[in-house]
């Protein structure tokens, strides 16, 4: 079973229905993970920004920070997978300079942020085409266009 919370903790913005959030958590899951829970909190830019400066060291809002639960030994296997951050102004402002659809732009991030917390990685040239296939591949089941059409994120 799959078990996604969606915390909105700002207000004023065109932040998707729960519904949504769900479909593409499951989407990015699916073949990967049976069981999953997750939270998924979408922030303004001040508390985005304040965590990005305070676990990875970049004093800046961005659009989606993924926190891994890492489980100690005593809990076995957990379906808990962890926590994504989306910063609802940053994805609007990205969304409008790239000329995407602001939902089709959401579906991205939230898959993006589901694959990190499943391990995969873009720091390396090799291990982002793979995430970026698995992403592409993800939304075109979707019918969201290829996000990297034009090289942004």
């Amino acid at each position: 079973m799959i078990h996604v919370e969606v915390q909105v903790a700002v207000e004023g913005h065109d932040v998707p229905e729960e519904s949504a959030v769900r479909g593409w958590v499951e989407a990015a899951l699916a073949g990967r993970r049976d069981e999953a829970e997750l939270v998924v909190r979408v922030t303004g830019a001040e508390e985005a920004r304040a965590l990005n400066r305070d676990y990875c060291g970049r004093d800046y809002p961005t659009n989606v920070l993924s926190f891994a639960f890492e489980a100690p030994p005593v809990f076995g296997d957990t379906p808990a997978l962890g926590d994504l951050v989306i910063c609802a102004e940053v994805v609007e402002r990205e969304a409008q300079e790239q000329g995407k659809p602001l939902r089709d732009h959401w579906a991205h991030l939230v898959i993006h942020g589901t694959l990190h917390l499943l391990g995969y990685d873009h720091m390396k040239e090799a291990e982002a085409a793979v995430m970026e296939a698995l992403e592409q591949d993800i939304l075109a089941g979707l019918g969201v266009p290829d996000p990297y059409r034009d090289g942004a994120i």
